[in-house]
């Protein structure tokens, strides 16, 4: 039967529990466990696919077309393994499900209430991805200990250890220690407070794993161990990590938190493997150099908005041993004819996804910069968008070429809505979303980066490159270098006189991986090391 680990997070939002869940999964993985992960986030929305970047960061969208909590992009990057509609799991979709049952009386006229009917249709979606092949089911519970909106999720997890028996559920709480200056040290109560309150829930933690800006020293341990009522080896340090957020597991490691897991799950016990992913965390450490990328886009100021973006940039600079300075640049800076000053030590551009009118003129200013300059370019989804604007504009000589998303009455509509979008009214959930077959034309960049002929990524949007305009753009020395199987949708494109200019409809960043560095985000990082090396 499957086990469980629920990890929990206290005193103040934003530790980082993703990351130490997703650590968590690399070190069962490496003890040889089969693992799945779900992450169960309080908020009242369906999902994230509306929510503002300013607000939740990216959207993450699986192989099955779920558009899910950036944590998820974690899972998947830290594991190796793919997460699906069932991985991310929000109380609006539980509230809607459940309300969804009483409509069709599957409860039999029975009062719907917080207890027993949304608690056991959160028990359900847990348990839904326990199954023989899954040794060890880790959760997440978004949120703090506290919030109202959790306590559902809360109340569930508890009888589940309840009713599977502690030996078979394992309750891990982070917490954060603040550093006080003044006085000199740092200061347990958060914690103490923040374990009180769960423990009022029913909810005893095994382990406590502390973020703090400080070590803890073996005082302030045995002071955690204490009033915590956890073992003194069961306090984990996790102090801000220097280089990478791929140097936690092993931090993780040094401490045996996965040697606690096994003894408490009574689990067999083999030798961890973290030998290639020592490797990896070792060139991204010691880089033999480095390369300027300048990210062009509306959320510039917003890291978590392009979370899957700079992670894909640093797989591609460690696939060459090289660091990758990410030099956010607002896409109206180009507006108006002006270049930023700081283009002058940018080494390669990328210009990513993105929704709405506003920054498009400087994205497209951009890319005409980068196209007539040669300086590597990398366009995603709107990316692509744009770059067709760009080149119809600028080489075919159609002075009115638009989106329709921006200029519903463009003379020359490059890009225009999908046929079966036309009639959509609801804007989540109603994209072209998830996995989509490719097809590559040979003897092209991008063929040359995947090496094969038939691919699959993941998308995102509901705009395409019209299909009137196809033989006009390829004319004038455009590549469509990637195609829909039934050749109707353009996936890809490029300019072979161009050092390296693509541009793809779709998210390669969703796929990349630190043990396995997107080919495309690899080969364009490559592009700007040449670059970099004839500019020196």
């Amino acid at each position: 039967m499957s086990k469980y680990i629920f990890i929990t997070g206290g005193v103040v939002s934003s530790l980082g529990k993703g990351i130490t869940a997703a650590s968590i999964g690399r070190l069962l993985i490496s003890r040889g466990l089969r693992i799945c992960m779900l992450k169960m986030d309080p908020y009242l929305n369906i999902d994230p696919g509306t929510m503002s970047p300013y607000q939740h960061g990216e959207v993450y969208v699986t192989d099955d077309g779920a558009e899910a909590d950036l944590d998820l992009g974690h899972y998947e990057r830290f594991t190796g393994q793919p997460t699906t509609r069932a991985s991310s799991v929000s109380s609006g979709r539980i509230y809607w499900d459940v309300l969804q049952k009483e409509r069709h009386g599957d409860y039999l006229g029975h009062t719907i209430q917080m207890i027993p009917h949304i608690t056991d249709e959160i028990k359900t979606r847990i348990r839904a991805l326990a199954a023989p092949d899954v040794d060890i089911v880790v959760v997440e519970i978004g949120g703090t200990v506290g919030d109202i909106e959790g306590l559902t999720f809360l109340e569930a997890i508890r009888q589940i250890g309840l009713e599977e028996g502690r030996d078979s559920v394992m309750y891990v709480h982070m917490t954060y220690l603040p550093f006080i200056r003044a006085a000199g040290e740092l200061k347990t109560k958060p914690s103490q407070q923040s374990v009180a309150k769960l423990r009022e829930i029913g909810i005893v933690p095994d382990v406590l794993v502390c973020r703090s800006e400080q070590p803890l020293g073996e005082e302030i341990r045995r002071k955690l161990s204490l009033f915590c009522n956890v073992p003194v080896h069961a306090v984990i340090e996790e102090i801000d990590v220097r280089h990478t957020i791929y140097e936690v597991p092993l931090v993780l490691a040094e401490q045996g938190l996965d040697e606690i897991i096994l003894v408490h799950f009574r689990l067999a016990r083999p030798g961890a493997k973290l030998g290639p992913w020592k490797t990896m965390v070792d060139a991204i450490v010691h880089p033999a150099g480095g390369v300027t990328i300048g990210i062009v886009g509306k959320y510039s100021t917003l890291p978590d908005a392009y979370k899957s973006l700079h992670e894909a940039l640093h797989h591609g600079g460690a696939a060459h041993r090289r660091s990758v300075e990410i030099l956010p640049i607002s896409a109206e800076a180009f507006e108006a004819g002006r270049i930023p000053e700081d283009m002058s030590r940018v080494d390669g551009i990328l210009v990513p996804g993105d929704f709405g009118k506003r920054g498009t003129d400087g994205m497209i200013a951009a890319i005409r910069y980068a196209r007539e300059t040669g300086i590597p370019f990398f366009g995603i989804c709107l990316g692509l968008q744009c770059a067709v604007i760009e080149y119809a504009r600028h080489v075919c000589g159609l002075a009115g070429a638009h989106s329709t998303e921006f200029e519903p009455a463009a003379t020359d509509p490059v890009v225009c809505l999908m046929e079966e979008q036309e009639k959509a009214v609801d804007l989540g959930g109603s994209m072209r979303l998830g996995a989509w077959p490719c097809t590559l034309k040979p003897g092209t960049t991008a063929f040359k980066a995947y090496g094969t002929e038939r691919i699959s990524e993941r998308h995102r949007h509901r705009y395409e490159v019209n299909n009137r305009y196809r033989t006009r753009l390829e004319a004038a020395g455009l590549v469509l270098s990637g195609l829909s199987p039934d050749g109707n949708l353009v996936e890809m494109i490029e300019c072979p006189a161009h050092p390296w200019f693509v541009a793809v409809q779709f998210h390669p960043e969703l796929k990349s991986q630190p043990l396995q560095p997107h080919p495309l985000f690899r080969d364009f990082i490559g592009a700007a090391l040449r670059r970099h090396a004839s500019r020196a």
